[in-house]
């Protein structure tokens, strides 16, 4: 392994740490751990069921983008490959993509290169449907964030902001279509594959079935989230607080690995915007966090060990 290697691996477990002592600078040990033992666990278990449902779907969508390259995995390895994922990337961000193709190449004879091929449309997918939340959030609570910047900003700073946003996309945009070379180049090649990813869903033999599961993962993401809500005692958060503080969780994921100290943070960010006492919200986003992460170690290790075991006579 070199240096930038190590580094990149090393560094956001650092970073990780540092963010752990500073969301736990804004609330006692002892508070946060009577929070949990005060938990209603009910609601959290079913916040994870909903999460175990969204793996199975992802599980059984990633068929019918290896169907039509000719293969038919079994549906027990194809889950069993995506809880290996999620485990690896909790130590290496990222690094879960590479683990679920392997998986596949070595117990379902799928060529690395076509099965990691597929993840990467996959992940194209998810990236529309956090885009379209992030869209809906803004549709639904447009009031509410016009106001919060009405009252935080100058309306003609943010009316100036928004006219140098929209003149330096068409500048970028005009760029990006004439570039030959450079990084110009890779970003019109990576805008190129994107679309050539959306529009391959589209020619699908199951495309709607594709659409509905990638849908309803994102649901189930949602309802993970909203579910656990109810599991401190007291915490109100309206609907586009469970949007908003969803979108925080979902960016501080991909930011560090899985989350961890950011996690917190940003959740209870999100939430203060909507007056939520930063004791409770930051209580809720360690649960929430602790929940997501419990899961994925607890049902990543076993799919790890029954593998070799489901693939014996293999």
């Amino acid at each position: 392994m070199n240096i930038k290697k190590i580094i990149k691996t090393i560094l956001p477990l650092i970073l990780g740490g540092v963010l752990v002592w500073y969301s736990i600078s804004n609330i006692s040990i002892d508070v946060l751990i009577g929070y949990f033992k005060e938990a209603k666990y009910g609601w959290i278990f079913l916040g994870l069921f909903f999460g175990i449902l969204s793996h199975l779907s992802r599980a059984y969508r990633w068929q019918f983008m290896l169907a039509p390259l000719g293969f038919k995995p079994k549906l027990t390895n194809s889950i069993l490959a995506v809880l290996v994922g999620y485990l690896v990337n909790l130590a290496l961000p990222r690094a879960g993509e590479i683990s679920r193709a392997t998986v596949m190449a070595n117990y379902e004879k799928i060529p690395f290169e076509k099965g990691f091929g597929t993840i990467v449309a996959e992940r194209i997918a998810d990236l529309i449907m956090m885009l379209l939340i992030v869209a809906i959030t803004l549709f639904v609570q447009f009031d509410f964030i016009y106001q919060l910047l009405t009252k935080n900003f100058n309306p003609i700073k943010i009316a100036v902001f928004l006219a140098v946003l929209i003149i330096g996309f068409y500048t970028l945009t005009a760029l990006i279509k004439k570039a030959k070379s450079g990084i110009l180049l890779k970003i019109k090649n990576f805008i190129a594959g994107l679309v050539e990813g959306v529009t391959s869903i589209f020619k699908m033999k199951n495309k709607w079935a594709f659409i509905f599961h990638t849908v309803f993962i994102w649901a189930m993401y949602v309802a993970m989230f909203w579910a656990t809500i109810p599991a401190i005692e007291g915490l109100n958060v309206p609907f586009g607080g469970v949007l908003i503080g969803f979108i925080a969780g979902g960016f501080s994921i991909a930011a560090t690995n899985g989350g961890i100290g950011l996690y917190p943070i940003a959740v209870a960010g999100a939430l203060a915007l909507f007056n939520v006492p930063t004791e409770p919200a930051t209580a809720f986003g360690w649960i929430m966090w602790t929940a997501q992460t419990a899961m994925i170690i607890v049902f990543g290790g076993l799919a790890f060990l029954l593998l070799p075991v489901y693939n014996k006579s293999k």
